[in-house]
């Protein structure tokens, strides 16, 4: 069974890096690589099924909905079809599947909980990936690609109050910060995320604070 589960691990990279090649927007196969790899770091230390986070750690970025119209659904369906495809039981797809559908950020006020500690695992994974050194990268990356001001001193944040609302956004990237970055660290489900993610806050807060003094020299 260990040697089944290897191999569906393997496959399942394989799967991932041809779906997501070619990304320059911070969502790509070295993002899905550093979460997969801090997934299994928190599961090992939270006592979670590690089966279940790897699978949900590589599959969980496969259709972002910022990339397919909006539609939050799109990757459970794909992971689904992809786990069915290999013969897995039930219980282990839709465990993953529920992980990929549930991850994402979709705003300020909207509440975004975990169901199982794999879950939350998975999250914080992700989320730590979208903070610090490499969040502040990933999103000026994103950004750019959709063709966002970097900073705009007349355009204020806004703490969006609904899926609907975050996803139409257009701000800028560094309101981007205001409206999710920052609000992460407060929003870790374990504490072994809740300790990386204090430093990488502070990073964060550092940076901005430097961008801020030389866009004002």
């Amino acid at each position: 069974m260990f040697m089944k589960k290897k191999t569906i691990i393997s496959q399942t990279i394989t799967f991932v890096k041809q779906q997501l090649k070619g990304d320059a927007t911070g969502h790509d196969w070295w993002h899905v690589h550093r979460v997969w790899h801090m997934a299994l770091t928190l599961a090992e230390q939270e006592g979670a099924d590690l089966f279940v986070v790897q699978l949900a750690a590589l599959l969980h970025d496969i259709a972002d909905w910022k990339f397919h119209a909006g539609d939050d659904k799109k990757g459970g369906v794909i992971a689904r079809q992809w786990l069915e495809s290999l013969g897995l039981e039930e219980k282990v797809i839709g465990h993953v599947c529920q992980i990929v559908s549930d991850i994402s950020f979709k705003g300020a006020s909207v509440a975004t909980h975990m169901k199982t500690i794999e879950g939350k695992v998975v999250q914080d994974a992700d989320r730590l990936d979208a903070i610090g050194a490499i969040g502040i990268a990933r999103a000026f990356a994103y950004g750019g690609y959709k063709k966002r001001e970097m900073y705009n001193p007349e355009i204020e944040p806004l703490l969006h109050q609904s899926f609907e609302q975050y996803k139409n956004s257009e701000g800028t990237t560094v309101n981007h910060f205001h409206e999710k970055l920052l609000l992460l660290k407060n929003r870790m489900n374990t504490q072994s995320a809740l300790k990386i993610a204090e430093e990488r806050h502070q990073f964060m807060e550092v940076f901005l604070d430097k961008f801020l003094k030389e866009w004002d020299t």
